[in-house]
């Protein structure tokens, strides 16, 4: 009798690979207002930035040890919540603004492509993987996020109840946050909101999407999601579902999902990121993908923390 188990190949499970820079460095993620405002709103972006950059650069370098670090650049563009001109008025200005401040920009995003790619239901498919962090203690009166849309880095101030004859109220209680060091920063964040049958994704969700598909960890049924697609024509399209949901623009950039990500951003986008953090502490990132950027960091002697979410550092510098 042979001990030899047979397996269909097909039904190992199976993760695709992407290539990893040291530092995916994020140039900019503005808005219509930003943009309707002109190149001389872009051109002070870039200024303030650039500065930032050279030290984010600087500090990747540090951290390869005397090795070449790998730094590829990117830029999201909103076209999710509104859209406003074309890619073929933005893109050029974008360009031509980040090349007067000496910078150069590798990669462009589309904000829309962290909600739907091509076919691939991208933030839904985040959304299935939200495992809340229980409140030791709690007592499940909350409803689940995916019933609710909101999701919390610790347990809100419970509801007033009506006490039942001959019983007190009960005392109010404060919010408590999870993993709180002495005080409690609570936030509690909306991931999405339904209306008429539509769907919408909250910003804060789309960037938890965004800095995954950064950091190599996004997937859906093991393929890689956020695929950039080489730029080759000499302009734009006029439409923005005609442009690429990752576009690379640099044909010599190094590759665009990285160990760690590192994004320079006006101080407005600071609450944003705080919610941006509590949505990657608690999503069940792609195992086979975790694996991968573990494998080969250790190969190249490159420290990368436990954390996804330590993983993600940011600049606000202060614009409007």
């Amino acid at each position: 009798m042979s001990d030899a188990v047979f397996r269909e190949t097909a039904a190992e499970p199976r993760t695709q690979s992407v290539p990893l820079a040291h530092l995916s460095l994020e140039l900019g993620h503005l808005y219509m207002e930003d943009f309707e405002a002109g190149p001389g709103r872009l051109r002070r972006h870039f200024e303030e930035v650039r500065p930032w950059a050279e030290a984010a650069r600087a500090a990747a370098v540090a951290r390869a040890g005397g090795r070449r670090a790998r730094i590829s650049t990117c830029f999201l563009v909103d076209d999710y919540f509104t859209r406003f001109a074309t890619p073929a008025e933005v893109v050029p200005m974008l360009l031509a603004e980040a090349e007067r401040a000496g910078l150069t920009l590798d990669y462009l995003a589309r904000e829309s492509g962290c909600a739907v790619t091509g076919k691939t239901p991208v933030a839904e498919a985040v959304a299935g993987r939200i495992v809340e962090s229980p409140v030791p203690g709690s007592h499940g009166g909350r409803p689940p996020t995916a019933r609710t849309g909101w999701l919390a880095n610790g347990e809100r101030a419970p509801v007033a109840r009506a006490p039942q004859a001959m019983k007190r109220a009960a005392p109010w209680q404060p919010p408590r946050e999870t993993a709180a060091r002495r005080h409690s920063v609570f936030l509690d964040t909306e991931l999405w909101n339904d209306a008429d049958g539509h769907r919408t994704w909250s910003c804060p969700f789309l960037a938890a999407v965004w800095q995954l598909a950064r950091l190599g960890l996004l997937r859906d049924a093991g393929e890689a999601v956020l695929v950039p697609q080489q730029h080759t024509g000499t302009g734009f399209p006029d439409d923005w579902d005609d442009l690429p949901s990752l576009v690379r623009l640099n044909p010599r950039a190094d590759p665009f999902s990285a160990y760690r990500t590192c994004s320079i951003v006006p101080n407005r986008f600071l609450p944003v990121e705080h919610a941006v953090r509590v949505v990657l502490d608690q999503i069940e990132v792609d195992p086979g993908a975790l694996a991968q950027v573990a494998e080969r960091s250790g190969k190249e002697r490159t420290a990368v923390p436990d954390s996804v979410a330590d993983r993600v550092s940011y600049v606000f510098y202060a614009g409007p």
